[in-house]
């Protein structure tokens, strides 16, 4: 697939200016930090069709926001919601970002997130090996800090219409997709019958992010933080690994099963390793085959490449 490098490094939502935030909503923000706000300056990184940056006030505070509204979104700010409800109850020892403050406004149906600076980068692309072991031992840590789970969620294994699991590939079999390329369809039989084993194989005790890649990573000298949790499950601490497996081949670096025997944590046998990739692999599947989300225009493409690696990746594993 012919996929953009800006897009496969995570670049694909549309931001907004603060100045696009109704006023009522911005003067609230300033109310709260005491200051009025000079500047917000943009993160292009990943797919939030909002507002999202470093707010500086006149005094030079600094700290981070994420705004969204109804538009051009409608699922945005309820995204936003979530992430609300699961980082204000994050433990203070994990690596992740500080919930300051955040405000869910009826009247405008703008939600607005404010977190401590973030300090650091994202990792270098295409991936180097000293920055993807750093991640790594920080994704281990991350499952010891969050197990067990500090926030009651659904599970990973739950079958929703959104979820990791939404019986993917019993729906692209019952449509009979002609996009789906040759292998998927001489294995549609096995791939249904792995998807089915796959809420037993994800059963756990941890709070697991379910979106870990380059963008939601920041390096600092000496730490490694995980940022944006609105996808969050309960699940097995290692769903994160295998999760981020897929967009570290996309991105430069190496193949999953590279990824695997670098991460100092625990993984699972292989009966639960197969049910596990391949609900991943039918997850960006399906995801890649749907319209467009609003103001996310390239989300199918950078999902569509995850794909492409997931199924590779499935297929070597059953060889």
């Amino acid at each position: 697939m012919d996929v953009p490098w800006d897009v496969l490094a995570g670049h694909g939502g549309s931001r907004l200016l603060w100045t696009e935030v109704p006023a009522s909503v911005r003067a609230r923000t300033e109310a709260f930090l005491g200051r009025p706000i000079s500047r917000v300056e943009s993160r292009p990184g990943g797919f939030s069709p909002g507002v999202a940056g470093i707010a500086i006030a006149d005094d030079g505070r600094r700290v981070f926001l994420k705004a969204a509204g109804p538009l051009p979104n409608p699922d945005a700010a309820g995204i936003h919601r979530r992430e609300i409800l699961i980082t204000q109850r994050l433990p203070a020892r994990a690596p992740v970002p500080r919930l300051l403050w955040s405000l869910d406004d009826a009247q405008t149906g703008w939600v607005v997130l404010m977190f401590g600076e973030l300090t650091g980068a994202p990792p270098q692309l295409p991936w180097r090996r000293a920055e993807l072991e750093r991640v790594l031992h920080g994704l281990a840590e991350l499952g010891e800090y969050l197990t067990p789970t500090p926030v009651p969620l659904e599970y990973a294994g739950d079958v929703t219409s959104s979820g990791l699991l939404g019986n993917y590939w019993t729906r692209l079999a019952a449509e009979q997709s002609t996009r789906l390329d040759d292998w998927c369809r001489e294995n549609l039989e096995q791939l249904m019958s792995l998807e089915n084993q796959a809420p037993a194989a994800l059963a756990g005790d941890a709070l697991v992010h379910l979106d870990i890649r380059a963008d939601n990573v920041l390096l600092a000298p000496d730490s490694v933080a995980f940022v944006d949790w609105p996808h969050a499950r309960q699940g097995a601490a290692w769903l994160d690994v295998l999760f981020f497996a897929p967009s570290v081949a996309m991105q430069g670096g190496p193949t999953p099963d590279d990824v695997l025997a670098l991460y100092p944590g625990e993984l699972p046998e292989r009966r639960q390793l197969l049910p596990a990739v391949a609900a991943i692999a039918g997850f960006f599947t399906w995801g890649a085959l749907q319209p467009p989300p609003p103001g996310l225009p390239f989300l199918r493409q950078f999902q569509a490449a995850q794909g492409d690696v997931a199924r590779g990746w499935l297929a070597h594993l059953l060889a």
